[in-house]
């Protein structure tokens, strides 16, 4: 019997933290795992929204239409480095549960050069047309100026903001959940500080929302830098580990990564077409409108992410060890979670609408209350079938099948969201009248969950077959 490339770290090591994924009791591991995560994760939400409220007061709904048009741009910027971190941060789990703590080593250095060089690389022509891109994206003459403000920081300080969100799941994967936590935690506190600050007391306006967003994000970056170059780390950052290795390791984990790549590209395209119908069927108040129902998402869709980010490690390093059982396990325990946040969320878009959307506006402006509230319920509608749609593509991801977490990932955005959102509206004109192309909008949202959520619980099921019979095989005498 040969052995492994690469041996474990002894017992007591700083690997033992890595160990207990593949032994620690599942709800418990998935918890200890995913709360750090779903912290941090509504600790950003919370900083996005007061961010958003603070832009709303300070600056009127139309500094809330900017920061809507501005987030495409955004997505575009960081979905190369989801590219990199994503792939990278799944092959990283694989390697660590086969014992192979060198390679793994390799992929982290590997995978910091690129989350770096990829923003810095797109950073330059994203500012060079950067009226053309946001007027693409949805901007109109009146937005324009606020939405180039705003955008402008942010994109310059791009690569800080990406690597430090990349770096923290490799912490996560690392065994420590809690310190990943603390990165978010100190963007969040930082921001929330220098909003009011900046806007207010400066008076920079948008400006001011920009860099208190711009610096934060270069704390988090810094913190878990620190973390990969201190001796807490079982897989520390080493210089001879940053030369990249294109065949051996760059390669596989791009493959890997290409789901959530185009996952990110497809909610780009998704956003700049929503902020485009939005802008022809309503103007700058219904971006206004969307970028409140986006914030009242996020503080729902966040812990998701935390609850996705932190099972996914597990997910990826049992499957490595071949623990099929404990795979499907946390896929179906995690799916359950999912759903119940997704009902919590949408219980209270139901009964809550006007209290969600007043929080953002100025006295003078909340003329646009009952707008939100019909965007906030219909937009809504679909949100208990999307955990399932979640969670089976993070399967996918998690134990390296790049084809179909891409499709499942494509699924809502590409295949089923982008055509209703350019075809429900001039259906719902047609049939209900000139005043309702906005509701074929807002529509376009709950049609393709729910499609979705079909389609997910066919793959997930198949899979979870899958790994009966090869936990079967496994049992089998040979």
């Amino acid at each position: 019997m040969t052995s492994r490339p690469d041996s474990p770290a002894p017992p007591g090591a700083p690997s033992d933290a890595v160990d207990r994924m593949g032994t620690a009791p599942i709800f418990r591991l998935l918890l200890s795992f995913s709360i750090p995560s779903i912290v941090g994760m509504v600790v950003v939400s919370l900083y996005n929204i007061v961010d958003r409220i603070f832009v709303g007061k300070g600056v009127g709904s139309i500094g809330i239409a900017a920061t809507t048009v501005a987030f495409p741009v955004m997505l575009f910027l960081t979905a190369f480095s989801v590219l990199v971190g994503v792939g990278a941060n799944t092959l990283f789990s694989i390697r660590m549960g086969e014992g192979r703590r060198d390679q793994a080593g390799r992929i982290l250095g590997n995978a910091f050069l690129l989350l770096f060089a990829c923003p810095l690389l797109a950073t330059v022509p994203a500012l060079w047309f950067l009226d053309p891109l946001l007027r693409l994206v949805g901007a109109n003459a009146d937005v324009l100026p606020y939405a180039r403000t705003y955008s402008a920081v942010l994109i310059a300080m791009a690569p800080l903001n990406t690597a430090g969100h990349g770096l923290s799941h490799f912490i996560r994967s690392d065994g420590h959940p809690r310190i990943s936590m603390v990165a978010m935690l100190i963007g969040a506190l930082v921001n929330t500080a220098l909003d009011p600050l900046f806007i207010f007391v400066f008076g920079w306006g948008i400006a001011g929302a920009a860099w208190a967003t711009a610096i934060s994000q270069g704390l988090s970056f810094l913190w878990c830098l620190s973390y990969f170059l201190s001796p807490w780390a079982s897989t520390p950052l080493r210089r001879k580990y940053l030369w990249p290795r294109w065949r051996a390791i760059v390669f596989p984990f791009l493959a890997i990564g290409f789901a959530p790549f185009a996952m990110s590209l497809a909610n780009t395209a998704l956003n700049a077409i929503l902020n485009r119908a939005l802008d022809a069927h309503g103007g700058h108040d219904a971006l206004a409108v969307m970028g409140i129902l986006g914030s009242f998402m996020s503080i729902v869709f966040m812990p998701l992410m935390g609850l996705t980010s932190g099972v996914q490690p597990l997910m990826g390093y049992n499957y490595g060890a071949r623990l099929y059982s404990r795979v499907r396990s946390f896929f179906l325990v995690a799916t359950g979670l999912c759903t119940a946040i997704l009902t919590a969320g949408w219980i209270i878009a139901q009964l809550f609408p006007s209290p969600i959307v007043r929080l953002f506006l100025p006295e003078n402006e909340l003329a646009l209350v009952p707008l939100g509230d019909h965007a906030l319920r219909v937009f809504t509608l679909g949100f208990p079938t999307i955990g399932i749609g979640m969670m089976a593509g993070n399967l996918y991801q998690a134990i390296g099948k790049p084809v179909e977490a891409a499709f499942l990932s494509l699924t809502r955005q590409v295949i089923l969201f982008i055509p209703m959102l350019l075809l429900f509206p001039p259906l719902f004109v047609r049939f209900f009248g000139p005043d309702f192309a906005l509701d074929g909008v807002y529509w376009s949202a709950p049609a393709s969950d729910v499609l979705t959520g079909v389609i997910a619980t066919l793959f997930a099921a198949r899979q979870l077959r899958a790994f009966r019979r090869l936990e079967a095989a496994s049992l089998s005498p040979s």
